[in-house]
């Protein structure tokens, strides 16, 4: 299947279309990170992580896939998920439980990477309580960037997952049925990572990051269109949807590198 979307990307994507991206800036200081601190990385029971980013100050949006154990193929409960806003060098901003977690109701776990999956791959989760720390500003959202748009990337990854970075130049190569590729540089862990449009005065997430692949040796990112999944996803919670936790959170401070277990949270599906 990965040869298939390669082959298809290739007939989309002009040769040069990255040649100007910015290279990650790490964001290990607190000045240089002080504006993504909503951007966070979402520990799943010190066995893994993917990136999440907060658009409310009790809604973190991922993707669905890190929602799932790899080896079963079943949902992972939500009360192993943590997320740890503005992770940077071992401490948080605002540490989070989280209490329900919604997946896009077309999203199928056990399927190829196509552009039907990756459209759908999409979660919300609900923490157990907001965030109200000031320097913790949720960001807003906004429709799909059009094909040659400048977009930019903060994620955590296998090799960064103690500090986030920021690729703020990357592009949109393309467009198809609700899928958009970029050249976005991204690797395991940067499931779900928010990508930004910087049209605005404020950035804006369009997008988040779904999958990996390469074309013509370059690598690139997939992610879904936000406008209608999103929607569908807010409408799961208010009509309460989703599994809750029901008792406290915990206190939980494992960072990976502890005890493993094999989940698709520490995956990008090429």
């Amino acid at each position: 299947m990965r040869h298939w979307l390669v082959c298809l990307v290739f007939i989309l994507i002009p040769p040069a279309a990255s040649a100007q991206d910015a290279v990650l800036e790490r964001l290990e200081t607190t000045d240089s990170g002080r504006q993504w601190d909503a951007v966070g990385r979402l520990d799943i029971n010190g066995a893994g992580f993917c990136t999440g980013a907060l658009i409310a100050p009790d809604l973190v949006l991922t993707a669905a896939h890190c929602m799932f154990d790899r080896p079963t193929k079943t949902r992972i409960d939500p009360g192993s998920f943590e997320f740890l806003a503005g992770w940077r060098n071992g401490r948080a901003s605002a540490y989070r439980q989280v209490r329900r977690a919604v997946v896009h109701p077309d999203y199928v776990y056990d399927q190829d990477v196509t552009s039907t999956r990756v459209r759908n791959d999409l979660a919300l989760l609900e923490l157990q309580q907001p965030i109200r720390n000031t320097t913790v500003v949720p960001f807003d959202t906004s429709d799909r960037p059009r094909r040659g748009d400048e977009v930019g990337v903060v994620s955590y990854a296998k090799d960064r997952a103690n500090a986030p970075s920021l690729q703020e130049v990357c592009k949109v190569m393309a467009r198809q049925e609700g899928m958009l590729i970029m050249s976005c540089d991204v690797d395991h862990g940067s499931s779900g990572a928010p990508i930004f449009s910087f049209s605005g005065e404020a950035p804006r997430i369009v997008s988040v990051v779904s999958a990996k692949a390469e074309v013509q040796g370059q690598r690139v990112a997939l992610g879904t269109d936000l406008t209608e999944p999103l929607a569908h996803l807010k409408a799961q919670l208010e009509n309460g949807d989703g599994f809750a936790v029901p008792v406290a959170p915990r206190t939980s401070r494992i960072t990976v590198g502890g005890a493993r277990r094999d989940t698709g949270a520490k995956f990008i599906r090429p």
